[in-house]
């Protein structure tokens, strides 16, 4: 087939391809491989719902790879599959909320195919064929078509297409370098002489006539696959071993990380014993200790549990068990007038409400992608989990439970379960409000065969997913706690000032309380007081609660600061050793029990993220669901903080 401009491409030219496929099929790792960026991969469908974009040079020539979300048709039913009927042919209608990219083709196509299930691709690949732009099959796991005793001849595939066939084995550098040869241009692939057929029957026949002639033996059933199914898909067993291994999530992120939570703990008082030592300046010492160290610090302390919860989420993707997962909580869904597919999404909120929100673009329903985008803010997202760790630390006594069961991990489970409840929740609600939004469609997803994820893309997943959370520190909540830091420091008080209500000059940490007491922050804090005093909080509760719409670690931020302002030597002993100021319950304890519990309640409902309430608005296309979102939830959780201070104080 000819190019556009009716010559080969030139040095220095500008070479633009698309990867289409179907989800599993290897795409994204192939993605990855040929342009070195570390999208995310996963062992089951709904992983990438937007356009990726890398480089790679071939031969001098600049190529631009497009990662496009897995379909099995290019007649699209959901958002994402628009993406990819859009992106190749951009004289269709948009209607979609799609980010549809480009207003021209691609110059060439790689269209990945899983050997092991070769019948399938086809069909996806005579639609493609049809758009008549240049095209590259990538057939991939022909390793474990091999293990599974499956035949292709490769050469007798290439003919049968007419197009060129590359086999591609995940870490295998030669075939990289042999897909590699072909990428700079794509106008001198061959092209099939007659295009495959278009009706359902002869296409059916067309396909059977490809496999015929590529001597195409489908390949035994996955042994392996089969037992280990019998047991995790059993309607019982499954879900017992389902709920247990989240259990076991939250056993592990207390007790493996704590070792490594007070290491870094120890660093940054270690940084704080420099900053007293060398900083002479009061208030770039101030700011050092307290904001840095103190807010940003108290944050960086939770890395090591935020990355072994991906770590743990990676690894179960990667071997296929959350497919599984999605087909166990199928009926779960149902009730909530959801589909399996749902879970995906919900899934994805794990890490961040934002991803979670977007993945609902695999839904083929309006009806159903209304109902989980309601949810998936309520889903127990990394951003809770410093929330959670400090306030249990601050309920639960460290090493408390039953043999090696860690109280703080149960607790933990019960927060993520009650998330849980409470998105089921809220989608059945939004899915009777949403009722006339579209049909409910029949549930469909590919279990795949067991796969050990290689320790590459593993690493990846977990650097990547790390990397965001430390991203949203240095942009967000390093911001907003340099602003909480001035607004706890000003206005200035002299000696003067502070001589004539009493206090000893010479006492630090007098000083600092009577600061922090008149600071704006306090002025903040309690002018919200009639809305948060009956739940038991005070000022410095509400002002890191206030501080927490821009990212809810950064109430974990400001208590910090707080406790350093506070008492700058010992900030954790102070904020475990708060004491309520003013009021009937002066000079008791501001973290009891009920106090913490209200909070624990407040954080499982509040939607505490701008960021959230953007994308939401963004993906339901109007302010009307955010609006709903963000009120209903305030009050929910509002009401729930209230129920659980009551509750607790009462057992006491």
């Amino acid at each position: 087939m000819a190019p556009p401009d009716g010559g080969a491409t030139t040095r220095g030219a500008t070479v633009r391809l698309a990867l289409v496929g179907s989800p599993n099929s290897g795409k994204t790792t192939l993605f990855n491989a040929l342009t070195g960026m570390h999208a995310k991969t996963g062992n089951y469908p709904g992983v990438t719902v937007a356009r990726y974009e890398g480089s790679t040079r071939v031969n001098g020539i600049a190529v631009v790879v497009e990662d496009l979300p897995g379909t099995y048709s290019l007649d699209p039913i959901s958002i994402d599959e628009e993406i990819v009927a859009d992106r190749l042919d951009p004289n269709r209608s948009h209607e979609s909320a799609a980010d549809v990219a480009l207003s021209t083709a691609p110059d060439g196509l790689l269209v990945t195919m899983d050997a092991t299930v070769l019948h399938r691709s086809l069909g996806l690949l005579a639609q493609v064929l049809q758009t008549e732009i240049p095209t590259c099959v990538v057939v991939t796991f022909t390793d474990e078509l091999a293990r599974r005793q499956g035949t292709l001849d490769f050469d007798a595939l290439r003919r049968a297409l007419g197009v060129p066939v590359v086999t591609v084995v995940a870490g295998r550098n030669s075939d990289l370098a042999a897909l590699r040869g072909l990428l700079a241009n794509p106008s001198d692939w061959d092209a099939p002489i007659v295009l495959p057929p278009t009706a359902t029957r002869e296409l059916s026949a067309w396909v059977g006539s490809v496999l015929a002639a590529a001597r195409y033996e489908v390949p035994q059933i996955d042994e392996r696959t089969r037992k280990v199914d019998a047991v995790l898909l059993h309607p019982w067993w499954g879900s017992l071993i389902f709920f247990a291994t989240m259990f076991a999530f939250f056993q592990v992120i207390f007790t493996v990380a704590a070792p490594l939570q007070d290491g870094i703990e120890t660093f940054f008082a270690y940084l704080g014993s420099l900053v007293d030592t060398y900083v002479s300046n009061p208030w770039l010492g101030s700011f050092l200790s307290d904001a840095l160290l103190g807010g940003v610090g108290g944050v960086l302390v939770f890395v090591p549990q935020i990355a072994l919860l991906f770590l743990m989420i990676s690894v179960l993707e990667g071997i296929g068990y959350m497919s599984r997962a999605a087909f166990l909580m199928d009926k779960v869904m149902s009730t909530a007038g959801l589909e399996g597919r749902a879970f995906v999404a919900l899934l994805s909120s794990l890490a961040c409400a934002i991803p979670g929100i977007m993945a609902t673009r695999t839904l083929p329903s309006a009806r159903d992608r209304l109902a989980t985008m309601m949810a998936a803010p309520l889903m127990t997202c990394s951003a809770r989990l410093p929330v959670y760790i400090l306030l249990i630390g601050l309920l639960v006594p460290t090493g408390a439970g039953w043999g090696p069961v860690s109280t703080q991990g149960a607790v933990m489970f019960g927060l993520y379960l009650a998330g849980a409840v409470a998105a089921m929740a809220a989608a059945w609600i939004a899915s009777h409000v949403g009722r006339g939004a579209g049909p409910l469609l029949p549930f469909y997803m590919e279990m795949p065969p067991y796969r050990m994820p290689s320790v590459r893309s593993v690493a990846t997943s977990v650097w990547g997913s790390c990397k965001t959370f430390l991203q949203k520190i240095g942009k967000i909540i390093l911001g907003t706690t340099v602003v909480l830091w001035l607004l706890l420091n000003l206005p200035a008080q002299n000696d003067a000032e502070m001589q004539a209500a009493g206090i000893d000059t010479s006492n630090a940490a007098a000083t600092s309380e009577y600061v922090l007491n008149n600071s704006y922050a306090a002025g903040v804090g309690k002018f919200v007081e009639p809305v948060f005093d009956p739940l038991g909080f005070d000022w410095r509760i509400n002002i890191g609660v206030v501080a927490s719409l821009a990212a809810r670690e950064v109430f974990v931020a400001t208590l910090g600061q707080v406790a350093a302002a506070q008492d700058p030597e010992n900030p954790s002993t102070a904020l475990q050793e708060m004491t309520v100021v003013d009021g009937p319950r002066a000079s008791q304890p501001l973290f009891t029990a009920p106090v913490v519990a209200a909070l624990l309640a407040f954080f499982i409902f509040a939607l505490q993220c701008v960021s959230t309430i953007a994308v939401l608005r963004r993906e339901s296309g109007s302010w009307k669901w955010p609006t709903i979102a963000f009120t209903s939830y305030f009050a929910l959780a509002w009401v729930a903080a209230f129920a659980a201070n009551r509750i607790v104080g009462a057992l006491m």
